[in-house]
C-alpha cells in the first residue's frame, strides 16, 4: 500500500491510528503482513475467537532472524492464543508477544482495530 492510500486519525487518547489495509485483505485464522513505519507487522484475524479478534505483532522471528511470523500457525496453548514460528516452532502469545519457550524473547505488539472496514494500527 502506498502512502497516498494511508490515513492518519488522531483519537482523544492521543494515539495516532494508521490505516494499513482493508478488512477484506485479512484472512480468517491466518496472518497477513503489512508495512508500518519501517517495520513488517503480522496481522492475525481470528473472527471465531472469544473477545479480541485482531492482533498486530512483529513479523521478525528473533530466533532465526527471518521475517516469517505472519506465516506461522495460530493455535492455543495453556489458554493463550499463540502463533508458532514456521522455522523453529517456538510459540509467541498474540496478546503480548512473549515467547512461551524462551520468556526473554518477546515480539513487539501494536494496538489494532477495525474501523469502518479498515484495519488501523496505533503508531504512537
Amino acid at each position: 500500500m502506498n502512502m497516498s492510500n494511508t490515513q492518519r486519525v488522531e483519537t482523544a487518547s492521543c494515539a495516532i491510528w494508521q490505516s494499513v489495509c482493508s478488512q477484506q485483505d485479512l484472512v480468517s485464522d491466518s496472518g497477513v503482513v503489512v508495512w508500518l513505519d519501517g517495520a513488517q507487522v503480522a496481522l492475525f484475524y481470528l473472527p471465531g475467537a472469544e473477545g479480541k479478534t485482531l492482533y498486530a505483532i512483529d513479523n521478525h522471528d528473533p530466533q532465526s532472524g527471518a521475517n516469517v511470523i505472519g506465516r506461522g500457525l495460530v493455535g492455543s496453548l495453556k489458554g493463550d492464543l499463540v502463533v508458532a514460528s514456521p522455522l523453529y516452532k517456538q510459540h509467541f502469545r498474540l496478546e503480548d508477544g512473549t515467547c512461551l519457550e524462551h520468556p526473554q524473547q518477546r515480539l513487539r505488539v501494536w494496538p489494532v482495530r477495525l474501523n469502518e472496514g479498515r484495519v488501523e494500527v496505533a503508531i504512537a
